[in-house]
């Protein structure tokens, strides 16, 4: 049972949170202090510094000898089950508009989930120390690994997209017709463009595939996210191997921008409701969609990986409940820097 002491808890550290994200939507939508395109910007500044600050100022605190390997490896399991289920859907849709990019939407609301603002407290309160520093670890190897994989899943993405243009207008170029190309909405249900040139165009060969990669891992390599996950785990191992400590002058300047990560996060994503013409922007059914995959599919994947794994007794309920958790806030802000599908994250 949890004490009525505990849900204050668990509600005094989320409260602030709301608090954050009911400014941003006061601020466009009654108040209008800010345009859509200031919006943008206030959103790409919460994607380049205030969530890489946050993640290196996280991780450099995490221990990283201490990690629960089963749990960790339950955890990776569950996230490839649903990375598979999603792609597997996607290839059965095959040609289908969207298919892809909804193929990354899905694996985000299945798989990351807001572990550090709301599963920290509760599961402190429900359990204990020790399942807070479980969640915590979760937390760890998510921003190291599963979020830079989502990145790189997004800006293949957006070279596709982008290549995919460039060789319709070509290909046509050669052909002497006029090409046809889906524009690529602004909004967030842009979809895959679906490219014809007339009959036997093959433009799908006409991407080609070392230039594209060579792109993508060049943007991730610039991508303050992923770099501030690595240097935050490579200062980890070694201040915990030999006790070092940063000066406090470093520990001040990092921490001075890391604070605003989670508020200017909930911020931007009440900026970006405002914005809409409905408070669920996405509609009742994708909505509905997206609460199935982050509250349903999420939990049955973590079982699953469970079982493998043979968590059993309070770890297990411990990793089924953070499996359950809200939607990660950087998950949204990435969808929003990308254009992809954010009014349907911003639900879950």
């Amino acid at each position: 049972m949890i004490a009525w002491g505990d849900i204050y808890k668990v509600a005094a550290a989320m409260a602030p949170l709301y608090f954050a994200l009911a400014l941003g939507y006061s601020s466009v939508r009654w108040w209008k202090f800010f345009t859509p395109e200031q919006c943008g910007a206030i959103n790409t500044l919460v994607a380049h510094f205030s969530m890489p600050f946050f993640t290196f100022d996280f991780l450099s605190r995490a221990d990283p000898y201490t990690m629960n390997r089963r749990v960790l490896a339950a955890d990776a399991a569950s996230k490839v089950i649903a990375a598979l289920a999603v792609a597997a859907w996607a290839h059965c849709c095959g040609a289908k508009a969207g298919a892809r990019s909804w193929s990354i939407t899905g694996f985000s609301l299945a798989a990351f989930n807001n572990t550090l603002v709301v599963g920290v407290p509760l599961l402190d309160a429900m359990y204990g120390g020790w399942a807070r520093d479980l969640v915590v670890q979760i937390a760890v190897v998510q921003s190291l690994v599963w979020f830079p994989l989502l990145l790189l899943g997004f800006e293949l993405r957006k070279a596709c997209v982008v290549g995919g243009e460039d060789v319709v207008a070509a290909v046509a170029g050669r052909r002497g017709v006029e090409p046809v190309v889906l524009p690529v909405a602004e909004n967030d249900d842009d979809d895959d463009v679906e490219m014809d040139v007339g009959p036997g165009a093959g433009v799908a060969a006409g991407i080609r595939m070392w230039p594209t990669v060579r792109t993508v891992g060049l943007k991730l390599a610039r991508n303050p996210n992923v770099y501030a996950s690595v240097l935050g785990v490579v200062w980890a191992l070694f201040a915990y191997r030999w006790d070092l400590r940063m000066p406090g002058v470093v520990t001040g300047s990092l921490q001075v921008m890391s604070r605003t990560g989670t508020g200017m996060s909930m911020f931007s994503m009440g900026l970006f409701m405002a914005q809409q013409e409905r408070i669920i922007a996405c509609g009742p059914g994708l909505a509905g969609l997206g609460m199935a995959l982050r509250f349903v599919a999420g939990p049955v994947a973590t079982l699953v990986g469970a079982a493998v794994f043979g968590l059993r007794g309070d770890v297990l309920r411990v990793a089924i409940i953070q499996a359950a958790l809200p939607q990660s806030i950087a998950s949204f802000v990435f969808a929003k820097e990308y254009g992809l599908h954010a009014d349907v994250l911003s639900t879950a």
